[in-house]
């Protein structure tokens, strides 16, 4: 769930249970986001508690950052509350309010999902880039050896950017406006992975051969492209994770340009499983 408005997504499903009546014993999930109309966790979770008889339901609920950190702590106080989903803008905000963090979440410096533990304290873990990863490999892309340019030093792309690194990428190249979240990020990857990642002023589009958009451009009509798909060489994959629209703006002109595409729903489907995983679930049969 990401600054690019990404979450845990489903297409329509179809032939599901209705959602689990709400009681006094239903535990609760919330989504935290700025703006929130996007999210689409609700979705694919609450269908799913119904189909395995879990008792919980996930609400999507609209926080302005500077009131994120008084709405997590009083979250965090509610009896009944047990996981707390986070999208844009919130992934480097909501990290920092969990007593502990996930090597994943210490390395990206974001999380996009806190857990209560049995103790009462948080757990931030951060499925994004391994949910990105997962569908690259799911799709048949290979990220070993890869060359890779990714746009985007945010919430997002700094869990994209590990893990791919993570997966033997090559060279990931990152370019972000915000040069000081940019170097930031860039340091402390080059901290784990020396050599292997560096700050670009611009994507080096004519020496990848997998382009990654991890920005918010493509979210609105008219928003420009994050990099230019015509300077990259024939056979690039071009991935975004913006899942809606489902056809971004950059997609269609690699698409029109005969380039191999790869849409952010499937970085979203890939991390069903983990999230399965991190709050007890069964993960669905098709998952």
């Amino acid at each position: 769930m990401t600054d690019t408005g990404t979450d845990i997504a489903s297409g329509p499903r179809t032939g599901t249970p209705a959602q689990t009546p709400i009681s006094g014993t239903t535990r609760l999930y919330v989504v935290l986001g700025d703006p929130v109309a996007q999210v689409r966790s609700p979705g694919l979770l609450n269908p799913l508690f119904a189909e395995q008889g879990a008792d919980a339901v996930l609400v999507p609920v609209e926080v302005r950052p500077d009131s994120l950190e008084r709405v997590v702590r009083g979250l965090q106080r509610i009896g009944n509350l047990d996981g707390i989903f986070v999208t844009v803008p919130h992934k480097a905000g909501a990290a920092r309010l969990a007593e502990r963090r996930s090597r994943a979440v210490e390395i990206a410096g974001t999380a996009n999902v806190l857990r209560r533990e049995a103790d009462g304290g948080w757990l931030a873990e951060n499925f994004d880039g391994s949910g990105f990863v997962a569908g690259l490999a799911r799709a048949g892309h290979e990220v070993r050896g890869r060359r890779v340019a990714l746009a985007g030093a945010g919430g997002a792309g700094s869990a994209v950017a590990a893990a791919l690194l993570t997966a033997g990428a090559d060279r990931v190249a990152v370019t972000d406006p915000d040069l000081p979240k940019l170097e930031a990020l860039v340091d402390r990857l080059a901290g784990y992975w020396p050599g292997r990642v560096h700050a670009a002023a611009e994507p080096p589009l004519h020496d990848s051969d997998l382009a990654v958009n991890a920005t918010p451009l493509g979210l609105r009509p008219g928003d420009p492209l994050p990099f230019s798909p015509e300077d990259l060489a024939p056979g690039s994959v071009v991935a975004d994770i913006i899942m809606k629209p489902h056809e971004t703006a950059l997609l269609r002109a690699a698409a029109a340009l005969g380039l191999p595409i790869h849409h952010g729903i499937h970085m979203l489907t890939g991390q069903v499983a983990s999230y399965c995983a991190f709050f007890g679930l069964r993960a669905p049969a098709n998952g």
